[in-house]
């Protein structure tokens, strides 16, 4: 008899619905996980994936449905009470006291009625055992804020397994690892596998999905679409059920012309207000017409080349736009003086830096360039150019809903990242700073967000890419430089590197000729 049809599901969610006052973010889903399987769970922002998860972590209550574990019906009151039920969650953010060691983290919560001594040699020997068993080394007395982030999601793992976890939760955990580091990741979710555990993966990298996982559920406006076969599905039809249409999932360019420079940057240099050098020295060139991207796991200076940029933070060194040279010194460089230089900036964080999240979408679209001479009537400004000008990006870069009276927080994250890109884009600038373009971005807003930044270059514009998605900058990038503890590491053309040797570069390796013509 096939075991499938004796044995039951680890884990099936039945008719799960839950609302927001009137948004309904999960209506009617079923889902059946079985034992030492990987199951993928992917849709578009919004889709309700993380309310889904929240239900089954115990961080929600589902207004109607049932949760089955093993067969049986199980209620979820709380984290308690997953954990209790052998559910175990491993968070994108993860959840360690940074000054705790590996071991004290390990048996937070969970220390027994034993003198902690004994809990803790009790729990040195498990851990061993957990970490012997699944690849999951890690120094037992080593501090949290002294692991790498590959090591910190290791603990996060182990913590989960230390409570004797049978399905763990795993979301978007790729995010922050270099490519060596999720390539182990995905090694150690194949042992636990093996071993009978089962998996969720949450993560919006189809590549991830096709290589991982044994089947995937995909998710869109909070309904279940379709559960398939991993191996039967393919990237094109997966992207195409989150999205309800056809996605192009190459980025359609034309090999770059690189002309004259645009921006040079020589011996760049940054102390934070730690007193932290956070630039070492950073010498780069951008030529009119191509995309240079910086790689890099993000922590490695990329934040602070693109703050010195765009003229929030002060340095030393020297930075030309057009031959000419940028004030690093306070007196002039902010981003007005940055703009007035044809700099424009979509920065990393748009929450806290890129819009202004209770003013409408209107207002957002003319921050910045408030002076812009289309934007005045006399001495004052017009609010009515403005708010027609915004009309006209918002129906250009499709954001939705198309209204821009709206308050920005009111938007999806893919619309809000749309505002932004649409107010610095269409400014036509000399060179474009774009830091992590597509963060939490839908796969339909993804395509549209690429195909302007390669419009752009093919102006002759020089545009500056930082992310820390391998798949983006070798898909938008015509060179590659690759960041590491305020260094450049390497630079390379998009076309003669590849993710092994990018990778040794973002670990700070920089004799990496071997694994480029591995």
């Amino acid at each position: 008899m096939d075991s499938h049809i004796s044995t039951p599901p680890a884990l099936e969610l039945i008719g799960i619905s839950k609302s927001f006052g009137p948004v309904q973010a999960n209506k009617d889903i079923s889902i059946r996980v079985m034992p030492g399987t990987i199951h993928g769970i992917i849709g578009e922002n919004g889709a309700g994936k993380s309310t889904l998860m929240s239900i089954l972590f115990g961080f929600y209550k589902a207004d109607k449905g049932d949760i089955k574990i093993n067969g049986r019906h199980t209620l979820i009151p709380d984290s308690q009470a997953a954990i209790a039920a052998g559910i175990g969650m491993v968070f994108q953010h993860f959840k360690l006291v940074h000054n705790f060691t590996v071991l004290e983290n390990i048996i937070l919560g969970a220390e027994g009625g034993m003198m902690l001594s004994q809990s803790l040699s009790a729990a040195r020997k498990s851990l061993k055992k957990l970490a012997d068993d699944y690849e999951l080394n890690v120094d037992p007395d080593a501090k949290i804020e002294d692991l790498s982030v590959g090591h910190q999601q290791r603990v996060e793992i182990l913590k989960a397994l230390y409570r004797k976890a049978d399905i763990l939760i795993l979301d978007e955990p790729t995010g922050v690892l270099t490519p060596a580091e999720a390539d182990h990741l995905f090694r150690i979710l194949d042992n636990l596998r093996r071993e009978g555990k089962s998996i969720i993966l949450i993560t919006h990298k189809l590549r991830e999905i096709m290589e991982a996982t044994d089947s995937c559920s995909v998710m869109r406006r909070g309904e279940m679409v379709e559960t398939v076969k991993t191996a039967d599905s393919s990237p094109a039809e997966l992207a195409e059920l989150m999205v309800g249409r056809k996605v192009l999932l190459e980025v359609d360019k034309v090999p770059a012309q690189p002309g004259a420079p645009i921006l040079e940057i020589e011996n760049l240099r940054h102390v934070d207000e730690q007193g932290v050098e956070r630039l070492k020295g950073i010498d780069l060139t951008i030529r009119a017409g191509e995309v240079l991207g910086i790689a890099g796991v993000a922590g490695n200076g990329q934040t602070q080349l693109l703050e010195v940029l765009g003229g929030y933070a002060h340095a030393t060194g020297t930075i030309r736009v057009n031959g000419t040279e940028l004030d690093l010194t306070g007196k002039l460089s902010d981003g007005q003086s940055r703009r007035a230089n044809g700099i424009a900036h979509v920065p990393e964080d748009r929450h806290h830096e890129g819009l202004i999240l209770p003013f409408t979408a209107w207002e957002n679209t003319a921050f910045g360039y408030h002076h812009d001479d289309r934007y005045q009537k006399g001495i004052l400004m017009s609010n009515k150019a403005i708010k027609q000008d915004a009309q006209e990006k918002i129906e250009r870069f499709d954001v939705r809903p198309p209204n821009p009276n709206l308050a920005a927080r009111n938007f999806s994250g893919g619309n809000q990242q749309k505002i932004v890109v649409a107010r610095e884009i269409e400014r036509n600038p000399e060179v474009l700073l774009i830091g992590q373009p597509t963060r939490g971005v839908d796969i339909g807003a993804i395509e549209f967000i690429h195909k302007q930044i390669i419009e752009l270059r093919d102006k002759g514009k020089a545009v500056l890419l930082v992310s820390v998605e391998l798949d983006e900058i070798f898909a938008l990038s015509d060179r590659i430089a690759v960041m590491f503890d305020g260094h450049i590491t390497g630079e390379r053309l998009a076309t003669e590197t590849n993710a092994q040797e990018l990778g040794l570069l973002m670990a700070g390796e920089t004799n990496t000729q071997e694994a480029a013509h591995g």
